[in-house]
Parts: structure tokens; C-alpha cells; sequence
């Protein structure tokens, strides 16, 4: 498969009507390409975390009766799975693509991972460029710029995930979807590359 980027009918996939309906449009028309970028960017996250890096596509198996707002490739180094694990992800909203390096509720490490975000916060402020966004929530398509967060905010964000059950820590880039549209499959790849290199090291803080 030619990898060619996203396009318009990819995010339209989400404005699709009915559970069956959107899951047929994801699988025929994004999931080909997030099964690509896996196959693709999974032997370079190896590479550079030193873990052997998997990827894992999106099945949304669970959705009984709502059809997904999102979907996404994550990879972990786990065979099994990755929502216990820290991850990086690419995935598209109706809106935009994320690129995310994440640590879910579900990770049993979070909070020693949101103590040592506390800790270095000014070294993180340091290396993580302005115009990436953080999240506390994957299930929610905003993030706020890292440029518009205070550092107590930024701390706040942090002794959020040490305390709160559902909390997460996510940071990352959005590229809105008339920005994604533009690139080609190889610009894209480009972006994404550059994005997870520049989260690497909230990845190997763990």
C-alpha cells in the first residue's frame, strides 16, 4: 500500500450516522492507513525507546451503541496490549490528527510518572516545545497549548494524575485538518517522526 496521508473523506468517516455504519467507513477507510503507519513507525520507535516497540489498531470492540468520535494506531512495548503501558499514538478526530505520547488511567505507573513530571517540570518545560498541547483526558478531543499553561497550572496538571483515579497525562502535537490535508503521506510521516522524537523523553522518564 501507498501511503498518501489523510484527506477530507477520512475525517467526514466521523460525521458518518450509526455505530455499523461508522465502523465500516473507519475500517475501509482510515484503519488501512493506521495499519500502515504501525507497520511503518514501529520499528523506528524501537529504535529509539531501546524497547521492542508493538503497535496496536484501534478495534473498538466494546461500542455496543455509540459509534466511535475517533480512532487510532498506539504503540507500546507490549504484545498484548498497550493501555497499562506508556504509548505514543497517532489518530484522527473529525477535527484534527493527534499525535500523542500518553499515560492513560489505566497504567499502573502513572502515578510515579505524574510525581516525576512534578519534579522536572522546568526541565520538561525546556524540552517540550510551546505549541505542543497537553491533555488530562484521552476521550476528549481539546488540549491546551503548553505556551498558555502556567507552570502551577502545568504542576496542577501533574498532582492531578498522582491523585485522581480517571486522570491522565497526555502531550503532544494537533494538526488541524486542513494542515494534515495538505501534507502528503511522506510530510505526514515527517511530522509524526518528529513529534515522537521530541516526546522521547517524557518516554524514557519512566
Amino acid at each position: 500500500m501507498k501511503f498518501n496521508g489523510f484527506t477530507e473523506e477520512d475525517f467526514n468517516v466521523f460525521k458518518i450516522e450509526g455505530l455499523d455504519a461508522r465502523m465500516t467507513g473507519i475500517q475501509e477507510q482510515i484503519r488501512p492507513k493506521l495499519d500502515y503507519l504501525g507497520e511503518h513507525l514501529a520499528p523506528t520507535l524501537s529504535t529509539w525507546t531501546g524497547d521492542e516497540m508493538f503497535y496496536h489498531v484501534a478495534k473498538h470492540a466494546r461500542r455496543s451503541v455509540n459509534p466511535p468520535d475517533d480512532t487510532w494506531v498506539a504503540f507500546a512495548n507490549n504484545k498484548r496490549g498497550y493501555k497499562k503501558h506508556p504509548h505514543f499514538q497517532i489518530g484522527l478526530w473529525e477535527t484534527h490528527v493527534f499525535i500523542w505520547f500518553a499515560m492513560i488511567y489505566e497504567a499502573p505507573g502513572k502515578v510515579e510518572f505524574g510525581k516525576k513530571v512534578e519534579d522536572n517540570a522546568d526541565k520538561i518545560r525546556s524540552m517540550i516545545p510551546g505549541h505542543f498541547v497537553w491533555s488530562g483526558d484521552h476521550t476528549k478531543p481539546d488540549a491546551v497549548p503548553f505556551s498558555s499553561l502556567s507552570q502551577d497550572e502545568f504542576i496542577a496538571l501533574s498532582e492531578r494524575v498522582q491523585k485522581v483515579k480517571k486522570a491522565e497525562l497526555l502531550c503532544g502535537l494537533h494538526l488541524d485538518r486542513d494542515t494534515a490535508i495538505k501534507l502528503n503521506g511522506n510530510e505526514l510521516i515527517q511530522e509524526v517522526e518528529s513529534a515522537f522524537e521530541t516526546l522521547l523523553p517524557l518516554y524514557k522518564m519512566n
